[in-house]
């Protein structure tokens, strides 16, 4: 070959090189992890910071104590750089699971002792738990204790990226990054639909092997905690301390009735069912929901 082919072809890949640069995007950046302590995941790499974190104080999650003092416990233990547990938060709706996650949260980075680095939690949606493993890459070698949290996590008919999560849980040769702590509620027990699993118990050659493999992901949550639904007296328990918190004065005879009322109609007993009915009663009386202080 011709030194002149030579240049001509060393001058083509040139820049076929520089066509794929163009092409490639750009590479992911650190995120500022001191920019807030709470963030969203937007994958593949991004990290959107939540400046005001929708949630309540711990103390207005009545109804709820041992779940409370477990989870919480938890995550001071995680946070002081303790072993600690993946936790599930599973069962009856409206029940507080998620803003318990969030509260637990906001109460343990209040009591850190001060130049501690404080806990950041990042929400992960259900439909991105594919990108987690690569979410796990960035947070490894960060200098903060991480909570990733699932909120309403399950898994339907057919779905197999429940199997990314079990990966990114436990498996694999590097594991999970020490500074990382899993958090998922569910209304499910398992994540999965109970015919779900049913339908491989009755099909698969070898029933118990492929329900065992459906129902392992749970295990990878150390912690199991179970939310039923509330008693009566937990249910006004609640009121209580919402119209205490937003400052709400109304006859206490005429709330208790009214209260039972709304949720007979709801046809349920929840912290989310007390809620709405304290917003119904503060338009009624003219009143704001300032937010209670954490």
């Amino acid at each position: 070959m011709e030194v002149e082919d030579f240049a001509r072809l060393r001058e083509t890949m040139d820049r076929i090189a520089a066509s794929l640069e163009r092409l490639a995007p750009p590479p992911a950046s650190v995120p500022d992890f001191a920019a807030a302590d709470c963030f969203v995941f937007e994958p593949p790499a991004g990290l959107v910071p939540v400046k005001t974190v929708n949630r309540v104080p711990i103390e207005l999650l009545k109804g709820v104590d041992r779940s409370r003092d477990t989870l919480l416990d938890n995550t001071a233990r995680f946070a002081r750089g303790l072993p600690a547990n993946n936790a599930l938060l599973w069962g009856a709706r409206g029940m507080g699971k998620s803003s318990l996650v969030k509260a637990a949260h906001a109460a343990v980075n209040a009591s850190l002792p001060n130049g501690t680095n404080p806990l950041k939690l990042i929400e992960i949606h259900r439909e991105d738990i594919d990108d987690l493993p690569r979410l796990m890459g960035f947070v490894r070698a960060a200098p903060y204790a991480f909570l990733l949290f699932c909120d309403d996590l399950s898994f339907d008919m057919g779905d197999s990226s429940y199997k990314s999560l079990k990966a990114a849980l436990e498996g694999g040769v590097e594991g999970r990054p020490a500074n990382v702590l899993f958090y998922a509620t569910s209304n499910r027990r398992h994540l999965l639909p109970r015919d779900m699993i049913e339908n491989e118990r009755s099909t698969a050659i070898n029933p118990a092997e492929a329900v065992e493999e459906k129902v392992s992901l749970s295990d990878r949550f150390g912690l199991w905690l179970g939310f039923h639904r509330c008693s009566q007296e937990d249910y006004l328990a609640m009121i209580d301390a919402y119209l205490s918190a937003y400052g709400i004065d109304a006859d206490p005879e005429a709330t208790r009735h009214e209260a039972l009322e709304w949720a007979t109609t709801r046809g349920s007993r929840s912290g989310r069912v007390a809620f709405q009915f304290v917003q119904d009663l503060a338009g009624r009386l003219g009143r704001t929901l300032a937010a209670p202080a954490a």
